[in-house]
């Protein structure tokens, strides 16, 4: 048979790629896993009682509609609306299978071959990997550069379809502040181009003031399409929620093709999140307070640049971190680190069009008290 060849250039995640290393590991130390942004923690216990019920329910296990349950779509539209202190309608509102599908999904509907995307340089893996196996064109958008909505405007072409932000940032952690968002969206207003805004660690960023002012603007559905993942805020990332917000148009047209690729998301992993939206606020806060708290001490434990490795940018679940062998290749350090000190990370070349000698720590799994041995193993490689 013949193989799409654009799907065959595609390289494997960076993750799958780095826990084929775990085999050959040399040291009888515990694994330190700062690879992938998934919670080590189970859900709450009101969220893990709602699964149980939901599946021994004679529908537990039918499809749900294709846009989502509406009492779903109601409660998320409303906590939005506090959220960010705007208007925001349970029918501009769409639950689809996880906040990948919803990237997916947007971008496919959107865009055609040949069509480009700016995205911001470093990328989420995954995004970009799909814009190339739609042979779509990424275009790269140094985001933290002096002026990165002038950047921006280089990059539009009669071809740019959308603006991707990831904020706070995977890999870096970073959060774009809302005046900047609002000079992006007035970009692509006045270009006729989506700005879509993928927002998964938006409870992770230390405060509750809205991440931005988009769902107040005039007419924001017809430019602003916001990305959502219950994954991490609710800790069931193997559920597969998340959530597209945008307008009437664009998700009639997503709804086409989610009917093609999963229907409808879960009903067991809505019915969950429902229940964390409306019953677990406490436990969530919870959550994201020790997280940040962990944000914080690995700050601390990186200010003495263990091993001479250098925080760059850090936020959310993420630290962006440059290593000091500028005569090795970052995937050479990945797997020594791996191997020799049992240490499990992703190379920054999996974010960046080119290696640039960075390291994606995801640390928000690591118990506090293992940020010092972090410490002490990357003083060790050599």
């Amino acid at each position: 048979m013949q193989l799409n060849p654009a799907v065959q250039s595609i390289a494997v995640s960076p993750i799958s790629a780095a826990y084929a290393h775990l085999p050959h590991r040399s040291g009888d130390q515990d694994l330190l896993d700062l690879s992938q942004a998934a919670p080590a923690y189970p859900t709450a216990p009101v969220i893990a009682q709602r699964i149980a019920e939901v599946a021994g329910q004679p529908d537990g296990g039918k499809y749900a509609p294709l846009y989502g349950l509406p009492s779903l779509r109601e409660a998320f539209a409303a906590e939005l609306a506090h959220d960010y202190r705007a208007v925001v309608r349970p029918d501009r509102t769409m639950i689809v299978a996880g906040c990948n599908q919803a990237f997916c999904s947007v971008t496919s509907a959107l865009a055609s071959p040949g069509d480009e995307i700016i995205i911001s340089s470093p990328f989420y893996f995954n995004h970009h990997m799909w814009l190339e196996a739609q042979r779509f064109v990424p275009r790269y958008l140094q985001l933290w550069s002096e002026d990165p909505v002038g950047e921006a405007t280089e990059l539009l072409s009669d071809r740019t379809r959308a603006l991707v932000l990831v904020t706070p940032g995977n890999p870096t952690g970073a959060i774009l502040d809302p005046a900047t968002i609002d000079r992006f969206a007035d970009l692509c207003e006045r270009n006729n181009i989506a700005l879509i805004i993928d927002e998964t660690y938006r409870n992770f960023r230390g405060t509750d003031e809205p991440a931005h002012q988009a769902f107040s603007r005039a007419h924001w559905d017809r430019t602003v399409i916001s990305l959502h993942s219950f994954s991490k805020d609710l800790a069931i990332p193997g559920y597969r929620v998340g959530a597209i917000v945008g307008g009437a148009a664009m998700l009639n047209e997503v709804g086409k093709i989610q009917d093609c690729v999963a229907i409808s998301a879960p009903r067991v992993g809505q019915e969950a999140t429902l229940t964390g939206l409306v019953d677990a606020g406490e436990w969530r806060k919870e959550q994201t307070d020790r997280i940040f708290q962990s944000l914080l001490s690995f700050r601390t434990m990186m200010a003495d640049r263990p091993g001479g490795f250098e925080l760059v940018q850090s936020g959310a679940f993420f630290g962006w971190v440059r290593h000091p062998f500028g005569d090795r290749s970052t995937d050479d350090v990945v797997r020594d680190l791996i191997v020799q000190h049992d240490v499990l990370t992703i190379p920054g070349s999996a974010f960046t069009p080119e290696d640039q000698g960075f390291l994606r720590f995801s640390f928000a799994n690591l118990d506090p008290a293992s940020f010092g041995d972090l410490a002490q193993r990357l003083a060790r490689l050599s």
